[in-house]
């Protein structure tokens, strides 16, 4: 990759509205801080029809095989490690087709290493089992992260998609995406912490692209999360809730279809709507996909 141009960020600039903020009592502070977080849904909300290209483009690439990778730096790339960790519980989602390469590795989770940021063979490495069939998203508030510029080179060498979550309009990088989620926070509150406005919004798109793309893909029943993994008590209890908010059943009704189901929750729920037993429940799933909405409409009818 050719050498990204250093341009200005908004995220670097001062905020005249917090440049007294150092004057101020607690409460002060807290209120002017809270302001300038109450910024960041207008942004998210400004940048949706760009997140929905993305969800698209992920939930092709998944149902075909391939896997999503965030790749970022610092506090960008942290984040992207605590949503990739959180799919696979939350919606049994396989390990490993959610991945994330945050700059430094496990170490940096905890531990500052802000210089290799600046490295754009790292990011080139660290991506390198990257296939055509991937989607990379990267994960810089500048726009110009040489880290996420090196992912972004093995991505386009390997033939993946890729899709750029920024803070600046005038990200350098967005030129090497085939979508750009640009979350316009402005100024922060401190200058250059990226870890709050605009950090704020790139944790809200993440968990909202990764739930819609799981929701896309049928991971849930109308809002309901069947596809958890139920591994302590807690989600044991979550997913006998839930199969009773979606039945209407009597918890002793679900506790005996769970069982007859190995526990498996929407087989479970499938053969309760539908009025079937077990076995014909898991065979229409098979051929739905594990999709509820869909086996349903094929035991019963649109």
């Amino acid at each position: 990759m050719s050498t990204v141009v250093r341009v200005g960020s908004p995220t670097e600039a001062a905020n005249p509205a917090t440049t007294d903020i150092d004057l101020l009592d607690t409460l002060g502070i807290l209120r002017r801080i809270n302001a300038e977080d109450a910024k960041v849904p207008a942004a998210v909300e400004a940048a949706l029809p760009e997140l929905a290209r993305a969800v698209d483009l992920a939930v092709d690439r998944l149902r075909a095989g391939g896997r999503v990778h965030y790749a970022g730096a610092g506090s960008s790339g942290r984040f992207g490690v605590l949503d990739a960790a959180e799919v696979p519980p939350t919606y049994g989602f396989p390990t490993g087709r959610f991945v994330a390469h945050l700059a430094g590795g496990a170490v940096a989770m905890t531990d500052a290493v802000e210089e290799v940021e600046d490295d754009v063979t790292t990011g080139r490495v660290d991506l390198a089992d990257v296939t055509g069939a991937d989607l990379v998203v990267g994960l810089t508030a500048s726009g110009r992260t040489p880290y996420v510029a090196g992912a972004f080179t093995a991505a386009r060498l390997a033939g993946a998609a890729t899709v750029l979550v920024t803070a600046n309009p005038a990200a350098a990088l967005a030129v090497h995406s085939d979508v750009c989620v640009c979350l316009d926070t402005g100024p922060e509150v401190v200058t250059g912490s990226t870890r709050m406005k605009a950090g704020t919004a790139q944790k809200v798109v993440l968990h909202t692209f990764s739930t819609a793309v799981m929701i896309r893909l049928g991971r849930t029943y109308s809002n309901l999360m069947v596809d958890v993994v139920a591994t302590n008590a807690k989600l044991r209890g979550r997913v006998l809730n839930t199969l009773a908010q979606a039945t209407g059943a009597a918890d002793g009704h679900c506790r005996a279809a769970l069982t007859a189901a190995d526990g498996d929750l929407k087989v479970a729920l499938t053969a309760l709507l539908a009025g079937v037993d077990t076995a014909t429940a898991r065979a229409a799933l098979t051929t739905a996909d594990g999709v509820v909405r869909h086996a349903l409409a094929h035991l019963t009818g649109p």
